[in-house]
């Protein structure tokens, strides 16, 4: 009589007492498309083979803002950042009319899917942090990409690749920040 219940048992109180970082939150769902546009060193547009466009926000970095500009007229509308420029030509040469493999980790307030962009099965969110053209972005990392993601930005930080070749790098999210105080005077 026993035996059923151990059998029962034992399996759910293991469950129960897993650390939760054995439990890390994996992705929504997955999607293949090609990169049609590259809007700065965090941000792509995707079109899958239902000719159906996604904008795609990286999960789990976050690049220099790049500055925003009417074409036709030149118009400034948003300044850019030191390194700006260099995160948005190294995703766009990583990715631009690649096809990729998207792991769909959120949906975020502006309605962009958040996630993880695979080329050849490489994390290229990854890759930007390594490179230094990117900051782990503490504030939206999960197990188990949190520890992954600090770990390279300390290593490409002590090389001092990139955006981290200055000697005091302003984030994007302080920047931002400052930019939205700013108008408000």
């Amino acid at each position: 009589m026993t035996r059923p219940f151990t059998k029962l048992i034992l399996p759910l109180l293991a469950i129960l007492l897993l650390p939760a970082y054995s439990l890390a939150k994996g992705p929504i769902r997955s999607i293949d498309g090609m990169v049609i546009k590259v809007v700065d060193g965090d941000t792509i547009h995707i079109q899958d083979s239902l000719k159906t466009k996604v904008k795609v926000r990286l999960y789990g970095i976050d690049a220099p803002e790049t500055e925003k500009s009417n074409k036709k007229t030149g118009h400034v509308s948003k300044p850019g950042q030191p390194y700006g420029e260099e995160a948005y030509q190294a995703l766009n040469s990583k990715l631009f009319r690649k096809n990729v493999t998207i792991d769909i980790m959120a949906i975020d307030q502006y309605k962009r899917a958040v996630g993880i962009v695979k080329l050849s099965g490489k994390s290229i969110n990854a890759e930007m942090v390594a490179e230094g053209y990117a900051w782990a972005y503490r504030q939206y990392l999960d197990t188990p990409y949190r520890s992954e993601y600090i770990g390279l930005e300390d290593a490409a930080r002590g090389k001092r690749l990139g955006l981290w070749q200055q000697n005091n790098p302003q984030p994007p999210w302080e920047f931002r920040k400052r930019l939205k105080n700013n108008k408000h005077l």
